[in-house]
């Protein structure tokens, strides 16, 4: 089952956050922040008045607390606006 969004939505799936930091220490699961960078799974066609920015495979960085959580077949998407995405990240 594939999950294709409507109008200006865009499918992405959480970026796992660094176990260890730059200088080599291992964080807790309690110590590690929730990442803010997904990865565009799939790209909604857009409306007349909202371009979509981003294609499928690009590293985003969205609003902390934006979208929709969905849970399928054992995975975990978020479902958000294109408006939500605040970058595209290298």
């Amino acid at each position: 089952m594939s999950i294709k969004p409507l109008q200006d939505r865009v499918v992405v799936k959480m970026v796992e956050a660094e176990e260890t930091t730059k200088g080599g220490i291992i964080l807790s699961g309690s110590a590690k922040e929730k990442p803010e960078v997904a990865e565009v799974l799939e790209v909604g066609p857009g409306k007349s008045d909202v371009a979509m920015e981003v294609k499928k495979g690009d590293k985003v960085l969205i609003s902390k607390y934006a979208g929709t959580n969905v849970k399928l077949e054992g995975e975990e998407y978020i479902i958000v606006k294109m408006e939500d995405i605040l970058a595209v990240v290298d």
